[in-house]
């Protein structure tokens, strides 16, 4: 078990380790290299209430961390929470702490009145897939997921 892991949610201010982060997300999704969008824009972003940015650091380095997307509804007036991305450096993975970063936001969400947190993994991605079993869901759902690239019409 991963020791002295301290998990907060970003503030505004903090656009240092949002960018921290983001390393995090690239070096764990192989997305290198990884453009990044302007410190204004993730300033922007943090300070935004339908968005949280939470994460894990160990002796003041970030090693993981998750997104959220705060959803209000239509069918009841409590919000939902959907985990974006999470992503734990693979020297840390197996240690505990994305298990950490989900208690950490189901709590946040909980005592703020939310209705539900979700998260989808792909049907391939058997490691994601057995990492949130692992963590004690209330349930689980079978869906496709179905994306509309929105590219320029050309003539």
């Amino acid at each position: 078990m991963e020791q002295n892991v301290e998990i907060h949610r970003i503030s505004s201010e903090k656009v240092e380790e949002f960018d921290a982060l983001l390393s995090v997300f690239e070096k764990a999704f192989e997305m290198e290299p990884f453009v990044r969008l302007q410190h204004t824009y993730l300033q922007h972003l943090l300070k935004d209430d339908h968005f949280l940015a939470i994460v894990a650091s160990a002796e003041k380095t970030i090693i993981g961390g998750l997104t959220v997307y705060i959803l209000d509804q239509y069918y009841a007036q409590k919000k939902l929470a959907y985990i974006y991305d999470l992503a734990v450096l693979p020297s840390h993975q197996r240690q505990g702490v994305g298990k950490k970063l989900i208690e950490f936001t189901t709590s946040y969400c909980r005592e703020r009145g939310f209705e539900e947190v979700f998260v989808q993994a792909e049907g391939i991605d058997k490691h994601a897939i057995d990492f949130y079993r692992a963590t004690d869901p209330t349930g689980e759902q079978d869906v496709v997921h179905f994306q509309y690239l929105l590219k320029p019409k050309t003539f």
